[in-house]
């Protein structure tokens, strides 16, 4: 006979052996293709579970493995409808980051192919070329199990991602970690989980849990099947405990009864772990102790034949596990729900009277997980009168429960009667007696290995969709980084290869206004300080003019006002100077800017500084916020060593008149009879001013100081003296007429035109003697051109200092940027490798399962 278990249907795997109709090879066939397939999932169930290690190692050290969320779209066209059977729209989301959505494709993958989901973007899919169209049932998952997790799935109860009120909200603030975390809960779980399947595979013997709702005859049904009335019966639910009938051969051929102690390992060879007792006595332990949730252990001895006997079979050794009912309260349902996970195969007695309750649909669904198939025996079924009616309504139920277990239903599904079995042979019974026997013994492959192999495809399918809906995130990401890279990185080396340049180019904005206002600081005022030497205003403003003169009365007023014209006139020049000085950095400034937009990369913030010119020279605030203003009396602020900062025109010193301001006696002896006389100096005509002067000049030859009282009274004896000489008094005579004449005309027809150039004389004469005595620097001239120009460089320096920092900080932040998209193209490349290797790995374990499933 064939060992396929599908009727008809020949799956993808290893050749099935055909083994003859005798027992003996029947037995040996059975147990060499058993072992084999048990062998290859061992492999499998090591393989998967390396793949969950390296998946935590990989989610606690190199990636934050993301959970998907995958929701259906309705068809757009019934193009699109009738192509659903091949491939699912979905929407790809996060819980973690619901700002990331994608249109994806799921692709349950058919038998016979390594890939149990397929997961790829809209774009992909649309590049590949159409396949022709499968059904549903070739699928290794369901469609509708292919777009959500099984072993994976984390109950986030999440709401529409746009309701603000939905717990969604508040998923999304969790951090990517905490919910990586929950997922690495989920696969610890799996770990622990394959550890429990491999010891089950492990384990020679085959534990058969006969479970179901209260009072649907499940004690009975194992009486029947025992062909003698062990197991307790009542009306009232009288089963608290989990008695587990094994062969009497694995006790020494002897039939009784052990109480397990509680918290103590097993052993059948230890009595310190059970307390012995009678199979008389079951009845009553089970009735005493019906609210404890104790563990029996039964050993009978069947005489049947070993070909009739699924007990003492003589290939394998079995255990029938009689559960509680599962609606008879919450601790006992817990129980045999845990209890489930160490059973090989699942009996569920369902009352024909009750059909599944919800305890009934519970459990089965949550079975079903692990066990594609479960044997389901519809007990009193006799006594329903409308039998096509129940049957119809049950198949109904399983269908949506288990649906390969519908799919088998014939060898799988039985409805008989336990209560007239026990006490005749009934067809029904006897037919469901050769199915279970069939299914765990003769396709043992099933039965046995078939729930870790169920288990290992839903765990390599939620393996599938969590590492391609990574695998997606990690493309997504890969492909972002190096759109970032290719448009930042550029920007960068232009930045880089523009930075000396930027910086050389600012140094010579600031050197070139700075020399500028320098130079044309000094040419101004020099300019102003000749023309006030030559007696004339320093700069040409209608705001100031010379004064007129008053007559011989007003001379000294006259002096007086002059020199202040020519000192506010000078003050003016630097006035001018400044603002000439505003004009030219106002273009440097403007010149900084065009720098900053021709070097400054696009979406970086311009400076919001806005340059006030009229704020160059103006007060400062000092530490107490106090306002110094460098202007007093509208007066040009002329400097620290010019009067503590005052004007030349509000300078005392500057202001003083006296005598030599009307007779520049000095300077009208150097020009007549110094040696230092040349054709440049001034054209002197011989006048009565001339000869003023002459006399003039042979009183200061008398003495320096003759206009002194002291000088009075020595230049008067001097003169005595020389007039007691005859030769000097015929000379007298006209010498003093010629003083007198040139006097007398120099205050009528000179003196008004002669004082301010007298004037403007001993202003450059005082302000180059102040040159002399503080250097170049500390001139006039020097002193206000290095201020000027040092206002203008500390103007330009703040802008070029600005733009400097915007264009390094801006640097950096692509720098920054580039470098962090590198660090993500490195990881997304490593992580799109690593997923890569895992579905490949998962693939190959795939092939393993599917060869024990199509067994």
């Amino acid at each position: 006979m064939a060992l396929s278990y599908f009727p008809g249907a020949a799956r993808v795997g290893s050749p099935q052996p055909t083994v003859e109709s005798s027992p003996k090879h029947l037995i040996e066939g059975v147990q060499e293709v058993y072992v084999e397939h048990k062998n290859r999932l061992l492999q499998a169930l090591d393989s998967t579970k390396n793949i969950l290690g390296d998946l935590r190692k990989f989610n606690k050290d190199s990636w934050v493995v993301r959970y998907p969320q995958l929701r259906e779209q309705a068809p757009a066209t019934e193009q699109a409808a009738s192509s659903r059977r091949k491939s699912m729209r979905r929407s790809l989301s996060f819980p973690d980051d619901p700002s990331f959505e994608a249109e994806v494709i799921v692709s349950p993958a058919k038998a016979g192919l390594t890939r149990s989901v397929t997961l790829a973007t809209i774009a992909d899919r649309e590049e590949e070329p159409a396949a022709e169209s499968e059904e549903d049932a070739d699928r290794l998952v369901s469609p509708a199990e292919a777009s959500d997790f099984h072993v994976f799935r984390l109950d986030l109860k999440l709401g529409a991602h746009g309701s603000s009120s939905s717990p969604a909200a508040l998923v999304a603030q969790l951090e990517k970690s905490s919910i990586a975390n929950l997922l690495d809960d989920r696969i610890l779980n799996a770990v622990n989980h394959l550890d429990k399947l491999r010891s089950r595979i492990e384990d020679t013997s085959s534990k058969v849990l006969v479970t179901g709702d209260l009072n649907a005859g499940k004690s009975t049904f194992v009486n029947a099947l025992l062909r003698r009335e062990v197991m307790p019966v009542d009306q009232q639910p009288c089963t608290t405990a989990f008695c587990e009938v094994h062969d009497a051969t694995e006790n020494g051929g002897k039939e009784e009864l052990h109480i397990l102690k509680e918290g103590v390992a097993y052993s059948v060879t230890d009595e310190s772990t059970f307390t012995r007792a009678s199979l008389a006595d079951l009845d009553a332990i089970v009735s005493e102790n019906e609210n404890d949730s104790q563990v029996l252990k039964v050993y009978l001895r069947d005489p049947r034949d070993p070909q009739a006997s699924l007990l003492s079979n003589g290939i394998v050794d079995i255990s029938l596990i009689d559960a509680p009912g599962l609606n008879r309260d919450n601790t006992h349902t817990t129980r045999v729900f845990a209890r489930q996970e160490e059973i090989d195969v699942v009996v569920f007695v369902v009352s024909a009277e009750n059909h599944f309750t919800l305890s009934a649909k519970e459990f089965l669904m949550n079975a079903s997980h692990e066990k594609a198939y479960l044997f389901i025996v519809v007990n009193k079924y006799e006594q329903i009168r409308d039998k096509a009616k129940c049957r119809r309504l049950v198949l109904e139920q399983i269908k949506q429960l288990s649906p390969r277990t519908y799919e088998d239903a014939e060898d799988l599904v039985h409805f008989v009667d336990s209560q007239q079995a026990l006490h005749e042979d009934t067809p029904s019974f006897s037919n469901l007696e050769s199915a279970l026997r069939s299914f765990v013994l003769v396709k043992r492959s099933k039965s046995k290995l078939a729930p870790a192999s169920t288990y290992l495809t839903k765990l390599l399918s939620d393996v599938d969709l969590l590492v391609g809906a990574n695998a997606i995130v990690a493309q997504t990401e890969l492909d972002r980084a190096q759109n970032d890279i290719e448009r930042v990185r550029p920007v960068l080396e232009k930045m880089k290869n523009s930075r000396e340049i930027l910086e050389e180019t600012l140094e010579s904005v600031e050197d070139h206004g700075a020399s500028r206002t320098r130079m044309r600081t000094k040419e101004l005022l020099t300019d102003a300080v000749e023309r006030v030497g030559q007696g004339k205003l320093g700069v040409d403003l209608p705001s100031i003019s010379l004064p007129s003169y008053p007559g011989l009365l007003g001379i000294w007023d006259y002096v007086r006002d002059v020199r202040r014209a020519l000192l506010l006139s000078l003050d003016a020049a630097v006035k001018l100077a400044e603002d000439e000085a505003r004009v030219v950095t106002t273009e440097a400034v403007n010149k900084i800017t065009k720098l900053g937009d021709e070097h400054l990369p696009e979406g970086v913030e311009r400076s919001r500084r806005v340059f006030m010119p009229e704020a160059m020279f103006s007060a400062r605030a000092d530490k107490k916020d106090n306002r110094k203003s460098r202007r007093a009396s509208g007066t040009v602020v002329a400097g620290g060593i010019y009067g503590l900062g005052i004007g030349l025109a509000q300078r005392h010193d500057m202001l003083e008149t006296t005598f030599f301001d009307l007779f520049d006696v000095h300077h009208q002896f150097w020009v007549h009879f110094g040696e230092g006389k040349s054709e440049g100096d001034e054209e002197m005509a011989v006048s009565t001013l001339g000869y003023a002067s002459v006399g003039l000049g042979a009183l200061t030859m008398v003495g320096g100081k003759a206009l002194g009282v002291r000088g009075l009274v020595e230049g008067v004896v001097r003169v005595w003296d020389l007039l007691e000489n005859e030769t000097a008094r015929k000379w007298a005579a006209p010498v003093l007429g010629a003083v007198a004449l040139g006097l007398a005309a120099y205050f009528v027809v000179e003196l008004p035109s002669t004082v301010p150039r007298t004037v403007g004389r001993r202003i450059k004469a005082s302000l180059a003697k102040e040159g002399e005595e503080l250097g170049e620097e500390g001139s006039f001239v020097g002193a206000h051109a290095s201020r000027v120009s040092r206002e203008t460089r500390k103007v330009l320096r703040l802008a070029s200092w600005d733009l400097k920092e915007r264009f390094r900080a801006a640097m950096e932040e692509r720098g920054r940027e580039v470098h962090g998209a590198e660090e993500i193209e490195r990881r997304a490349k490593k992580a799109l490798e690593w997923f890569n290797e895992v579905e490949r790995r998962a693939s190959e374990v795939r092939e393993s399962v599917l060869l024990v499933s199509a067994a």
